[in-house]
């Protein structure tokens, strides 16, 4: 590092000597130069003359009047010359240094304030342990609340909502066991932007319910997690999105959420993944599909990739193809079934509903033990054998994807 400085500072003012020498000589070369041709113009004009006299072309005393306008002119000419040399010569000159010397000065200054002194470069494994230190040591869920304001109800509720919502406020406070009252009140909440409250009535509602909660009601405590922390994924709403994947891992509102932590801890490599497969899912209309519009063209860039927006919803049915596939490798179990899991679920779903060709049941199926659901990829194997009975080349295909799942021999 210390030698990249020594470098820097050599080449800086390498270069500033070379600006400065040019505009010095240039000056001195250029500014000026009209009062010196003024001078040697009139001198060979009085030669010229002295030439017109021995040849007989002038008379004598037209030749003396005009050497004498001549002369003087050559005079006043010498003269302007020597004024420009002490003192207009200096001030061009002068500024051009000065322009210099601030342009080098305020771009060292430039880089100070917006680069990274003293901070080297980091190699690729670097970056990912430097992006999981940062998400294993990002700030609690309580930190984020209490830096933000305290919640006011807005003025412009209307007066009969008010009172209401005051009202079910106060029941729910002394009825604390009930589940209903905790639901509807996260609901309200949550329409009036009271986020903490409605993360708070969440809580309880989800320790009532206890195993009977659904991964949707998961899901929106870590969207309210999420909210009541001003957009920051902490690591309680990480948690509360995990699980729901767990269960149910084409949930949108959970992988759009991880993307987003993924995001803000520094891994747009695998944010871009997931939400491109959002988008890729659709339908238009979710929820997650306008964020995720604002953001990926500037995520895919931060990922290094070059992207075009894709339609929205094109991969909705068709399930992963072999790219999708070979784009999970490199991607934890968790983020595996965030990216492929909708997709399955839409190819399974469309199978079950409208049937389909052999390659798309053989791609559920590959699909299936890619994400070790092996028992469910052997359930869909034999379904499709039956299906395919009569046709030899469809029956190949749902063996080959058999065995590349790992259930047939």
């Amino acid at each position: 590092m210390l030698s990249f400085w020594f470098v820097a500072v050599a080449i800086t003012l390498m270069v500033g000597a070379v600006l400065a020498r040019a505009v010095v000589r240039g000056g001195h070369r250029d500014i000026g130069s009209r009062a010196a041709s003024d001078v040697e113009v009139y001198r060979a004009q009085l030669g010229e003359v002295d030439r017109d006299v021995a040849r007989g072309v002038i008379a004598k005393a037209d030749a003396e009047r005009v050497h004498a306008e001549i002369a003087r002119r050559l005079i006043a000419a010498d003269k302007a010359q020597a004024n420009e040399t002490a003192t207009t010569n200096a001030a061009p000159t002068s500024i051009a240094l000065i322009i210099i010397a601030v342009g080098l000065l305020g771009s060292t200054a430039a880089y100070w304030w917006l680069g990274a002194p003293g901070y080297g470069d980091m190699g690729l494994k670097d970056r990912i342990a430097f992006a999981e230190e940062v998400r294993i040591s990002r700030p609690e869920q309580s930190v984020a609340e209490a830096s933000l304001p305290t919640f006011v109800d807005p003025e412009n509720i209307d007066g009969r909502y008010k009172e209401l919502l005051g009202q079910l406020r106060s029941a729910v406070a002394k009825r604390p066991d009930d589940a209903q009252g905790h639901a509807l009140l996260a609901q309200q909440e949550r329409r009036i932007g009271n986020f903490l409250a409605a993360k708070d009535a969440q809580v309880r509602l989800l320790k009532l319910k206890g195993e009977t909660a659904t991964p949707q009601e998961l899901a929106d405590l870590g969207e309210l997690q999420v909210l009541s922390a001003g957009g920051y994924v902490s690591p309680e709403a990480e948690m509360s999105l995990r699980a729901v994947l767990n269960g149910d891992p084409s949930n949108g509102v959970a992988r759009y959420y991880v993307g987003l932590m993924l995001a803000q801890t520094g891994r747009p490599d695998q944010a871009f993944r997931i939400w491109d497969a959002l988008l890729r899912a659709g339908p238009e209309d979710a929820p997650w599909i306008p964020p995720i519009l604002e953001q990926i063209e500037e995520l895919a860039e931060l990922a290094g990739v070059r992207y075009a927006i894709p339609e929205i919803g094109d991969a909705s049915g068709r399930g992963p193809n072999s790219e999708d596939i070979e784009n999970a490798q490199d991607m934890t179990p968790a983020e595996r079934m965030e990216m492929i899991g909708g997709m399955v679920s839409g190819l399974s779903q469309r199978l079950a509903d409208e049937g389909g060709p052999a390659r798309d049941w053989a791609r559920l199926i590959a699909s299936l033990g890619v994400l070790g659901e092996w028992e469910r990829a052997q359930a869909i194997h034999t379904n499709a054998i039956e299906v395919f009975a009569a046709d030899k080349d469809a029956l190949e295909l749902i063996n080959a994807a058999g065995r590349k799942a790992g259930i047939i021999d």
